[in-house]
This record gives C-alpha cells, sequence and structure tokens, in this order.
C-alpha cells in the first residue's frame, strides 16, 4: 500500500486497473482485490467507473465489497492488526484478546486508530490453529498471543 496524496493519483491507478482486469472473465473480484491492494482499502468514489465498465449496477459492486470481510471501505492505518476470531482462538481466550485490543487502542474492529498508527480488524481464520490466540500484523503471524505480548506488539506497530 502507498501513501497516496491527492484523489487525482487514486482516480489514475483505478482507471489503469479496470482497464488491465475489465476484459477477463469475471474480473470484480481480481479487480477489487487490485484495487484494495494498490491503494489499501476500496473506495466508493471507484463504484461508478467499476459498475461502467463491468456493466454492472453501482449496487453490485458494493453489495460485492460490503459482503465480504477482507475489503475495507476507508483508507487504513500504516498497520493493519487483525485478531483471529475462529473457534481455537476463541477457545484459547481470543475474545478477552480482542476486548483488551478494542480498549489499547479506544477502537473498535474496522476502526483506525487517532494516530492513524493501527486499523483492527477481525479475522476468522489464520491457520495458526495450534498456537491460538492468533494476531496479525500487516503479513505476520503471531501465536499464543497474551495481553502483554498484544501491548508490546501495539507498542512496536506505534514505534
Amino acid at each position: 500500500m502507498s501513501d497516496l496524496q491527492t484523489t487525482q493519483e487514486v482516480s489514475g491507478i483505478i482507471d489503469a486497473l479496470i482497464i488491465k482486469h475489465q476484459h477477463q472473465p469475471g474480473a470484480l473480484l481480481p479487480l477489487l482485490h487490485a484495487i484494495q491492494d494498490s491503494i489499501g482499502y476500496v473506495p466508493e468514489t471507484a463504484y461508478l467507473p467499476i459498475s461502467k465498465a463491468l456493466s454492472l449496477s453501482v449496487a453490485e459492486v458494493h453489495g460485492v465489497v460490503t459482503f465480504y470481510h477482507h475489503f475495507r471501505l476507508h483508507k487504513p492505518g500504516r498497520h493493519i492488526m487483525q485478531i483471529c476470531r475462529a473457534e481455537s482462538c476463541q477457545a484459547m481466550g481470543s475474545e478477552a484478546l480482542e476486548a483488551h485490543a478494542k480498549k489499547c487502542l479506544n477502537v473498535d474492529y474496522h476502526q483506525t486508530t487517532a494516530d492513524d498508527a493501527i486499523t483492527l480488524e477481525p479475522i476468522y481464520c489464520l491457520g495458526n490453529c495450534a498456537l491460538s490466540p492468533s494476531v496479525m500484523i500487516d503479513d505476520e503471524v503471531y501465536g499464543r498471543v497474551s495481553a502483554t505480548d498484544l501491548e508490546a506488539l501495539i507498542a512496536e506497530a506505534r514505534a
């Protein structure tokens, strides 16, 4: 994800990705992934050009973006913290870890800290069940995370 400054830059990236993907079969999901991979989220301003290029309604584009938990509607913080909510992690205390994270960060899921350092998101399996509870920050997975470990991860992300 790059640190884009202007809506013009964002629009240019989206337009280029639409051109790249619009003729492939089933283009919507690959296009949405490409947009999020490039700018960090899928802005609502992208719905209309996507719908026109793919012959879909704006409602259909919006429906897909909001159906999948993976897609973000707003620019995320510098780091994405995901707490696993799958059964194994819940059995090993992830609900208490979630509450602690929300308290430490002063945000709820799908929100970003006031300093734009961390966006908190749920995730429904990190595939790290043997080391529950698990947390992922950006692309790094951490297992057997305690409240103390979580505080250290938060401090490191803010540094």
